[in-house]
């Protein structure tokens, strides 16, 4: 076994102990991979050594126009990034290097330096708070963060003494996008060769701490592999998406989300085909680019795509005349898909929704289905390469069409970085993803709800989630989310938090009518015996609704 390159050895350090972790299972060849791996390299470099370096890779709507750099350029580019960080900043293998930026080429090719250097990424989101980042610098001892100029205001707040938010381990902070400035990373990467050896790393060396998205409260640090960058493109994106060379990619998910550096950035990467980064989007600046653009491959998650599939119905699109005629795959991840969204966007676009179920600590989507494998109400059937099971509590395998645990493993897997959280999410060798689901005869898997958002009501069990898919089918509801609070004769009861159309109005009669809605298409059980209506909902960055929040007195 060949050593490890990491000088640094904080987060090997900082890992769970090995019994902890999950068992990981290299079921398909497409998963073997040799010990000595890095993955820019077969993200990039590869395709420029076997002649397709001339071939666009990642662009950017410059005055609406859509404007590539090549994957000969985008190497440069990484290359300069990987000297000035391993020569100028004096970085070594195994040190943090925090990137805060919008969906933008340089943030791909920061991302892309930092692998080739054998650092270890910190992506974060672009609209965390000085107190939140200060826990992300804290978590992983980050000494330096490269970060967009727009966005470094909340970061200096983590270098001043003065301030509660103040990181002690944050020595320096270079910027981008500051124009001439000599001392902006433009500057430094002018200056630097476009040639660099790219640092020789273990499969299993880490390259990236994934910070978990909030939706349940404190912060974790999933640690990913070289390999896991590789995995996950070559389980569900290349069995259940199977991109081509010749597809473009469009969304909205942040790169420093897993999910959106899945979808925008390594699964285009890996198979040779194109990226277009946009920085900030709304669902009509989606479409727009989408049209511009003629991107074939879309992500984003459900709330994005029922308010585009609208916009989209009310412009006169439909399955027939399409006005996104070069779009053939769409995925959604990230929240539960309701099953009315589904439908919507096929009657207005025609095409058949890729829904998936994923984790930060599992790096992607597990479990999915696509085309004709698609079955209504389904997330799909386990991705190629992992294994699912659905347990009860004491990890005893459950029967089909039985509420449960659900229980995945595969060549990616759960390692926090110094969490005893670890114990929660790893049993057995599995990982548990804190989701609850049904499989049938025929494999495919049905979510219920988070398990800790399960609403147990005078000893029923009724699905969040569930209750969310059928008022959004009514006529006046906009969006809405469903959770669980505290009733002293039934234990708990399921409160809606409803948002309207602009055409309907809150009354006591339109809370008896959603009531008697709810009553009529599922388990009257399950209907909302208190109902709110409010102007938005707790989402995170991604998309995803923070039921804990709603939970909060």
């Amino acid at each position: 076994m060949q050593k490890s390159p990491h000088v640094d050895t904080f987060v090997r350090d900082h890992l769970p102990a090995r019994a902890m972790w999950p068992e990981f299972a290299f079921d398909i060849a497409d998963v073997k991979y040799p010990e000595m791996l890095n993955c820019a390299d077969q993200l990039v470099d590869v395709h420029v050594r076997e002649g397709r370096g001339g071939n666009r890779a990642v662009g950017m709507l410059i005055d609406g126009t859509p404007v590539f750099a090549t994957y000969a350029q985008l190497e440069a580019q990484a290359n300069r990034i990987a000297n000035v960080m391993s020569g100028t900043l004096g970085l070594v293998p195994g040190n943090r290097v925090l990137l805060r930026s919008a969906n933008h080429p340089m943030f791909a090719a920061l991302w892309l330096g930092a692998m080739k250097a054998g650092l270890v990424a910190v992506p974060t989101m672009p609209l965390l708070r000085a107190r939140e980042l200060k826990k992300v610098i804290d978590k992983a001892q980050v000494e330096l963060a490269i970060c967009d100029d727009a966005l470094a205001s909340e970061l200096h707040q983590c270098m001043d003494r003065e301030q509660a938010t103040f990181a002690p381990s944050l020595k320096r902070i270079v910027c981008f996008n500051r124009g001439q400035d000599k001392d902006g990373l433009e500057a430094m990467i002018a200056a630097a060769p476009t040639r660099y050896r790219n640092v020789r790393t273990r499969a299993d060396d880490v390259c990236m701490l994934a910070f978990t998205s909030g939706t349940t409260g404190e912060p974790k640090a999933a640690a990913h592999f070289h390999r896991d960058v590789l995995a996950m493109c070559d389980t569900f994106s290349r069995h259940v998406l199977k991109p081509v060379q010749a597809d473009l990619f469009c969304g909205t998910p942040p790169i420093a989300f897993t999910f959106g550096l899945g979808g925008q950035l390594c699964f285009p990467l890996r198979v040779g085909a194109a990226v277009l980064l946009i920085e900030r989007l709304t669902p009509e600046l989606l479409i727009d680019a989408l049209i511009r653009s003629r991107a074939t491959i879309c992500f984003t998650a459900p709330t994005f795509y029922r308010q585009m599939a609208l916009l989209l119905k009310a412009r006169g699109s439909t399955k027939d005349a399409s006005l996104l005629p070069s779009l053939a795959k769409s995925v959604s991840a990230g929240e539960a898909l309701p099953d009315a969204t589904r439908v919507l966007w096929k009657d207005v676009t025609g095409i058949e929704m890729i829904d998936g179920i994923g984790s930060t600590e599992m790096m992607h989507i597990f479990i999915s289905s696509a085309g004709a494998a698609v079955r209504r109400g389904a997330i799909g059937k386990v991705v190629p390469g992992y294994r699912a099971m659905i347990v009860d509590a004491d990890m005893r395998p459950l029967g089909t069409n039985v509420i449960g645990r659900l229980a995945v493993k595969g060549p990616t897997g759960c390692r926090y970085l110094d969490d005893p959280r670890q114990a929660n999410y790893v049993r057995d060798g599995w990982n548990l993803t804190g989701d609850a689901f049904t499989v049938d005869d025929d494999g495919y898997y049905f979510y219920q709800a988070r398990t800790d958002d399960m609403i147990v009501s005078a000893g029923y069990n009724i699905a969040g989630p569930e209750v969310e898919s059928i008022l959004m089918t009514h006529e006046a509801v906009a969006d809405c989310g469903v959770v669980g609070i505290a009733d002293e004769e039934r234990g708990q009861i399921v409160k809606a938090f409803v948002i309207l159309k602009e055409k309907a109005s809150p009354s006591e009669g339109l809370v008896k009518d959603l009531q008697d809605f709810v009553k009529a298409r599922i388990a009257p059980y399950k209907y909302p015996r208190a109902i709110e209506f409010c102007r938005e909902l707790p989402r995170t960055e991604t998309g995803k609704l923070q039921r804990f929040r709603l939970r909060s007195p």
